[in-house]
């Protein structure tokens, strides 16, 4: 015989409640449970309504309160037009205009000029591209001095701090080695600004 264990147990009985409640209103909606038939008579089959609480029913937990908001960060001022100019040592576009707060910068080469292109990523997508380097099998180092925990690959710097993740992408035609430097140097300024 299989014993489940207690996550396990939880879950499945978690599901169950979701389910029930899920059953219930659908029933509801469609006339079967609790409804009218002509605005004052019970439809066919329908008694009267009753939904569990989650003081009727230990495996419906009330939810959570949400934590507060973390305060959103600009992609944009975390690495500025001419810290992008600097890192990747030529003349760059202003990124397209959109609100603030965005989670995205792109700072791209102008049209005749060298193949350049600075992007910045800040919050849960920035955790996501260093997941999926490394699930990739991306070789990265440790970048010291830089927030929380930070690393670099060829090409791209994260940093975290407080739980914020950062990363700063460079796209050159150069060997990556020339930028090492100057993409660590943008990873502890982006640090200083989480």
């Amino acid at each position: 015989m299989t014993h489940l264990g207690t996550g396990t147990r939880r879950r499945v009985q978690l599901l169950a409640a979701v389910a029930a409640v899920s059953t219930l209103t659908a029933l509801g909606g469609c006339g079967m449970l609790g409804g009218t038939d002509d605005g004052g008579t019970p439809a066919a089959g329908a008694g009267e309504s009753v939904a569990a609480t989650p003081e009727d029913d230990p495996a419906v937990a009330p939810p959570a309160e949400a934590p507060p908001a973390a305060a959103k960060i600009d992609a944009c001022a975390l690495v500025t037009k001419g810290e992008a100019e600097k890192l990747a040592g030529t003349a760059l576009q202003d990124p397209p205009e959109k609100p603030e707060d965005r989670d995205t910068c792109t700072y791209t080469g102008a049209p005749n000029g060298p193949t350049a292109q600075v992007e910045v990523y800040v919050g849960d997508g920035a955790k996501k591209f260093l997941d999926i380097d490394r699930e990739l099998g991306h070789k990265f180092t440790a970048i010291s001095g830089a927030g929380d925990e930070a690393y670099a690959e060829d090409g791209t710097v994260f940093v975290s701090k407080g739980g914020v993740w950062a990363c700063i992408r460079l796209v050159r035609s150069e060997d990556p080695a020339t930028y090492r430097t100057a993409l660590e140097t943008a990873a502890r300024t982006a640090a200083g600004r989480l």
